[in-house]
């Protein structure tokens, strides 16, 4: 296992925030295109198609309720290795 120093702590801090965003704005995108195609099917009057979004849009709505608890055990990780970092000095 790899030891990591303060700077290596908060280089993942770093790399935490920036993978929160991607995700974040990668949600942004996936409902907005969701919502797009599920307007445009509805004016073609195709009801499998209008289904078929509804239904991924529903099951993909849970996705962003999950983005805080992720970050809160992420977070929660790196202070617990802040503190085994300073708890060995």
């Amino acid at each position: 296992m790899k030891k990591l120093g303060k700077k290596g702590v908060f280089d993942q801090l770093g790399a935490l925030g920036i993978g929160i965003a991607t995700l974040v704005i990668t949600l942004a995108v996936v409902f907005l295109i969701l919502s797009q195609v599920g307007a445009n099917t509805q004016v073609a009057a195709d009801t499998n198609a209008t289904a078929a979004v509804n239904t991924l849009t529903a099951a993909a709505a849970d996705i962003p309720g999950w983005v805080p608890l992720v970050v809160i055990v992420a977070i929660g990780g790196l202070i617990l290795s802040l503190v085994a970092l300073f708890g060995r000095r």
